[in-house]
This record gives structure tokens, sequence and C-alpha cells, in this order.
């Protein structure tokens, strides 16, 4: 393998090619920015797809008809690739010696023919299989954009079966990239898919939603690239959303603990997992603008900074479940194994927990299907309640002022706080 050097990463999201336009201008900012240097670029499904091709899945297993929602996402990646002329029947490729790329007729037959054998059962693995396409579809597009290499990463990120939050297999996919990449690289850029992997068997991974950041930290890592630029429709990372927090402020720059903490909470700029490997790497991470490119952004990297403004972050779409025991023991070690062991079990994450003396609460992101399957592994043990449609807001660095502010009016269902963090569930 020969090494690479000022490799750079470029992961682009969904908003960043929604539409004809907004691939052009992601062309203009590769084109100004990258230098000329090694470049690997990431890129999302394009703008609502992920969502489409939910309902579309949503659809198919359960035996509805799905025909005109098909073909409004067909049609949309054609008209696309139609106002970027893109010769869709035809493999227009870099004589590079991989195989060639399908073309995008060929992803959307590929996509028509998986629908129609999903059935019941094996919903988290069919899944995969369908949510899948929207990143190969946008990729095809964007390289064709750029005139670039096109990398079907599936066979190069190795994962196992735990299907929609595949686990790393970190050995394999290193020698994989490190095999397949760096030749590639050498003569020009190379598009591929962020959010997807593959298990050894063939069969289609993904990484969990909005992945596609932890997809740019693990070529990255694996690479040894320079470093990292996400590219959002924001300033750089803030310290709230500035859709639903008026008065945002912009971190020039951050330190990789402080913002794998807001990424754990649930800041919507980074995913949780992209941190950790460039972290280990001391790779840095940038976030910049895709509507501004020339602006300042943020540095995300091992630095030291004073006290940082209070971020504020939401979840929505949260369920606060509570146990209490039958018997009125109380929740010790022993019934807290059994508990943890039924979560993992429904693949339920904990946002936050709290204990009293005979009940345990937890807030978790809301999966009927997953609930279901909580209540079902637990209702003989224990007596259960939940609430749905609950609000988690966590307060970073907070003090008495930002509490103030974001705890008036609501109604708290649960609240916690430690030295640095202030949590609350509302309705």
């Amino acid at each position: 393998m020969s090494e690479l050097t000022d490799l750079q990463v470029y992961k682009f999201g969904g908003a960043s090619v929604k539409d004809a336009a907004a691939i052009r201008n992601l062309r203009s900012i590769v084109v100004d920015h990258a230098g000329g240097r090694p470049l690997l670029i990431v890129v999302s499904a394009m703008g609502k797809t992920t969502n489409a091709l939910e309902e579309l899945f949503g659809l198919a297993y359960d035996g509805l008809d799905y025909a005109l929602p098909l073909a409004a996402l067909q049609n949309f990646h054609l008209s696309v690739a139609a106002e970027l002329d893109m010769a869709i029947s035809t493999r227009q490729l870099p004589d590079s010696g991989t195989p060639l790329a399908p073309t995008l007729p060929e992803l959307l037959t590929e996509l028509a023919d998986r629908l129609a054998t999903v059935g019941q059962g094996d919903y988290d693995r069919q899944y995969d299989q369908i949510v899948s396409y929207g990143e190969l579809l946008a990729t095809r597009i964007v390289a064709h954009a750029l005139e670039a290499q096109w990398v079907d990463c599936r066979p190069l990120i190795r994962t196992d079966h735990s299907w929609r939050e595949g686990r790393l297999d970190w050995p394999t996919t290193e020698r994989n990239v490190r095999a397949a990449l760096p030749l590639l690289l050498a003569t020009g850029p190379v598009v591929t898919q962020g959010f997807l992997g593959g298990t050894a068997g063939g069969a289609t991974t993904t990484l969990g939603r909005e992945g596609s950041d932890y997809t740019a930290a693990i070529f990255a890592y694996c690479l040894r690239a320079e470093s990292v630029t996400i590219w959002k429709d924001v300033a750089g990372l803030l310290n709230a959303d500035p859709k639903i927090f008026a008065d945002t402020v912009r971190y020039p720059e951050i330190s990789y603990r402080e913002t794998i903490e807001m990424a754990y909470y649930g800041a919507s700029v980074i995913h949780p997992k992209t941190l950790k490997p460039l972290a280990d790497r001391r790779i840095p991470l940038r976030v910049k603008s895709f509507v501004d490119p020339a602006a300042e952004g943020t540095i995300i990297h091992e630095c030291q900074h004073p006290l940082l403004a209070p971020a504020f972050i939401r979840k929505t779409d949260q369920c606060l479940v509570s146990f209490e025991s039958k018997d009125f023991a109380f929740i010790n070690e022993e019934n807290l194994e059994v508990i943890f062991g039924a979560l993992a079990q429904a693949r339920l994450k904990i946002n936050v927990m709290q204990n009293s003396a005979i009940s345990f609460s937890v807030c978790t992101d809301f999966s009927e299907r997953r609930i279901a399957r909580l209540l079902e592994l637990l209702r003989e043990q224990f007596t259960m309640y939940y609430n749905t449609g609950l609000t988690l807001f966590t307060i970073k660095n907070y003090d008495a002022s930002s509490v103030a502010r974001l705890t008036e009016g609501k109604k708290l269902l649960l609240e916690q706080r430690t030295r640095s963090t202030f949590q609350f569930v509302c309705k």
C-alpha cells in the first residue's frame, strides 16, 4: 500500500446534495477548497430520501401498495441526473482498473426488485437492505458531477449483523480500506457512501441514523488523514440548534472531550461515534458551512479553552419508562441487572436514568416495536408505566440563568444534574 500525504476527507450531508443546484455548489467547494490534495468525499442520501425510503419499506413490509412513492423517488433522482447532464445509461468512469459502477437506472431497478421481496420477519435486516439505496443513488450522481471515481463502501467497512447499528470490525475494515483506496486517491477524488457497511457474507448494514459523520471518521482513521471536514448548513458547531433557540453562539474551537459529551447528549451537528477514532489519531475535525464556505467554522481538536457558553440540546420523541417491583422490594443490583439485560435485548438506549427505593425510570428514544419487546420481557417481574411524546433537554456547562430560561413554564417529569450537566424530561 502506498502512503498518502495531506489526505482530506470531506463529508456532505443530505441538505448539501438535496438537488442539482446543491450538487453544483458541492462541486465548487471541492474545486475551491481541496487545493489539489488527495480527497475522499463521503456523501449522504439526497435531501429527505432516507425518510422516503423508510416510508417505502414500511408500505412494502405491511403488504400495501407503494407504486406511487416509488415512482416519485425514481423520478426525483432521474430528474436531478438529467439537470446535471448525466448520461444515466452508460458507465462513464476513469480507467482505474476497478469494477464499473452500476448506472443510475440499474440501482433504481435493484431497489424495486428488493422492495418486491420484502415480507414479514427480520424487520431490521430488511430495513437496511432498502434504506441503503439513498446513499448509493446520491453518490452515483455526485461522482458524475465531479468526474470522480465511485467506490462502494460496503465491501470495505466490515460490520457484524447488528442491523440498523452495525458494530465495526476495525482490523478487517482497516485492512480493506488501506488495500483498496490509496492508489485510487492518488489519481483523483473518490466518492463513497456514508452510513453503510457490510457483513462478511455480503449483506448490507447501516451504522445508525445520521451515521455518515461516523463513516468519514472511519475512513480518516484507517487512512491517517490530515483532517476531516463536515459541510453543514450552519456556521460551525453552535451551542444550540438555531432552528429552535435564538441567539446561538458559535464555538471557534472546542476539544474532543467537550464535543463527545455534547454528541452523546444528542447535539445534532455531530454523530456520537464520530469523535473517538479521530481523537485516537489526533485528526482534527472541521465543521464548515456549505452556504458560506469561506467562513471560519469550528475546529475540533485537542485543545484547552476557558469555560464554554452553555450548550442547549433537545431530543424529541422520547419515552419515559418506569419499573416498580411488584412485591415492594427495593430496586437493588439484581433487579437492575435484569432491567438492563432486557433493555439491551430490546435494543433500547438509555438517555437518562433515575432510581428510588422501589422504582427505576429510564428515558429512551421511542420505538413502538422495541418498547413492546421490553414490556414482553419484564411484565412478569415488574409493574411498568410509560409516557410517550416527551422531550429531553440537556444543558451542558449550565448556570442558574440557563436552567431558569429553559425550564420556565414546563412541567418536568424527571430532572437530574451533575457538576456540569443539567437534564430534564418534560411534556
